[in-house]
């Protein structure tokens, strides 16, 4: 995905596209910008790169997916973001800091910005947590079921809550507190934007209209 997403209004209509077409693709007039009810707007995407979030769990696709894409059926890889955009995700072989290859993923910030005192140990922790015989291959093999690098991921929130004076987060609440949402998010712009690869634009009833409908029919039924 390189293209920016698009909205536009016209006719009760939100239209998504990469660029506004000649004619509004739903009652076929003319488009210039005096005709939009409202000016486009570029819709952010949900994937960063990791490399410039500091401080964050990474959510990617696996290394071993060729386009390194979110297609909804590959497997995914996660890590941990240094204070520098290092990238410490747990594999096969041990750990290792990547300082590229994550250039397109999801964020969960771990750190707000205004605890200086945790960002200023956040590096001493992540590299003392790595070097730990848990992420040794010589110690512990890598295991795809319960010692992967959600695992990595999810001991070391834990280690340093716990470091907090804070309760630990068991697997489940941190999925779904802080993973299913961004991928959600993730799974409907990546079907939005291969709709649009394949069809030109997406088009839906504007939310507007559609509370003024449920509205009026709810007052006429009252």
């Amino acid at each position: 995905m390189e293209r920016s997403v698009i909205r536009l209004s016209h006719c009760q209509k939100e239209i998504f596209c990469f660029s506004v077409p000649a004619e509004c693709p739903s009652c076929g007039e003319e488009l210039r910008g005096s005709r939009l009810q409202e000016a486009p707007v570029s819709l952010p995407s949900p994937l960063t790169n990791g490399h410039k979030s500091s401080s964050c769990l990474l959510v990617a696709p696996a290394h071993d997916n060729y386009d390194r894409d979110f297609d909804g059926t590959s497997d995914l890889h996660t890590g941990i973001s240094n204070t520098k955009g290092v990238v410490y995700n747990y594999t096969q072989g041990g750990v290792r800091r990547d300082q590229s290859g994550w250039e397109r993923c999801v964020s969960v910030p771990l750190v707000r910005p205004d605890m200086f005192h945790l960002l200023a140990q956040w590096d001493q922790y992540l590299d003392r947590f790595s070097d730990g015989p848990m992420w040794d291959p010589a110690w512990h093999r890598f295991n795809e079921e319960n010692h992967n690098c959600f695992s990595f991921c999810l001991q070391f929130v834990n280690s340093v809550l716990a470091a907090e004076g804070r309760s630990a987060l068991s697997r489940e609440a941190f999925t779904h507190s802080f993973i299913l949402p961004r991928m959600r998010r993730v799974s409907k712009y990546t079907t939005l934007y291969q709709h649009i690869q394949r069809h030109q634009y997406y088009m839906v009833d504007r939310e507007e209209d559609k509370q003024e409908d449920t509205q009026g029919g709810a007052s006429v039924n009252s």
